[in-house]
């Protein structure tokens, strides 16, 4: 019989790895990841450049496999379900795990159709009236704070925003889809420092909500932004702790020498 702790734990849990490896052709890439990540809790991917975040991110939702010459063994759970049994759907497992990328990239049509885009896939068209796709558009831009820029520009095409808004258009395409985890990689790449504060402010709403998994360079923006962290080295995982501790108390001298800037 399962302990109560053992039991809070299986709650507290949204993703889990074990002895994860990723091979591209014959370099491998990732190597022997293990680790925990919370649910509801913004948790940052930090390291050099190279050492593997990227493709970590990606494994949450198998989108490495679209580049092809991949091999990855070991195992991904996502609220207790291995994303590598056979039975998964990868249409599925995408709808609940979504991704925003490095430069916003909306779809060259209108903001309105751009928020249904993902829905109106995993729907059928006549499950989605009027009265419903304009109750997921305003739900989703309002949830990413975008309802009040652009309720009256709805028809407008998406690449006129700025990419900023973009970047948040690109977050409310993913909400009506009702995902249990966000991931992000690097989403205030390509943005300014207003930019850039605003979609960490969002970073900021969307916690307890759903689990987000960020990578991002900026260590001031680790320090803000995420809750926790983990800190990646040559394709392994050196270290796993709360932000705070992380950088004001690491565990690991290659954690204190990344985060003083002395290599990568």
């Amino acid at each position: 019989m399962n302990t109560a702790a053992e039991r809070a734990e299986r709650v507290e849990l949204c993703i889990r790895a074990r002895d994860l490896k990723l091979w591209y052709g014959d370099f491998q890439a990732l190597n022997g990841i293990a680790l925990d990540v919370k649910q509801g809790l913004v948790t940052g991917l930090i390291g050099p450049s190279g050492c593997g975040k990227t493709t970590l991110l990606r494994c949450f939702n198998r989108i490495n496999e679209r580049y092809g010459n991949v091999t990855t063994t070991g195992e991904i759970t996502i609220h207790g379900k291995n994303i590598y049994d056979d039975d998964v759907s990868l249409s599925e497992l995408r709808k609940s795990v979504g991704m925003v990328f490095q430069r916003p990239n909306p779809l060259p049509i209108s903001i309105y159709r751009n928020v249904l885009f993902g829905i109106r896939v995993h729907t059928r068209r006549r499950a989605l009236n009027r009265a419903k796709r304009d109750e997921f558009v305003e739900s989703a831009l309002r949830e990413v704070d975008l309802w009040n820029d652009v309720k009256d520009k709805l028809r407008m095409k998406a690449t006129q925003l700025t990419l900023e808004q973009q970047q948040k258009l690109c977050i409310a395409r993913l909400l009506p889809l009702k995902p249990r985890v966000i991931l992000m990689d690097e989403p205030c790449s390509a943005l300014d420092a207003e930019g850039t504060e605003k979609i960490e402010s969002l970073l900021d709403s969307l916690r307890g909500k759903y689990t987000v998994v960020i990578v991002t360079h900026n260590m001031a923006q680790a320090r803000r932004a995420s809750d926790e962290c983990l800190f990646m080295l040559m394709g392994e995982l050196i270290e796993h702790a709360e932000t705070s501790e992380m950088f004001f108390n690491p565990r690991h001298e290659k954690t204190e020498m990344y985060i003083q800037g002395r290599y990568g």
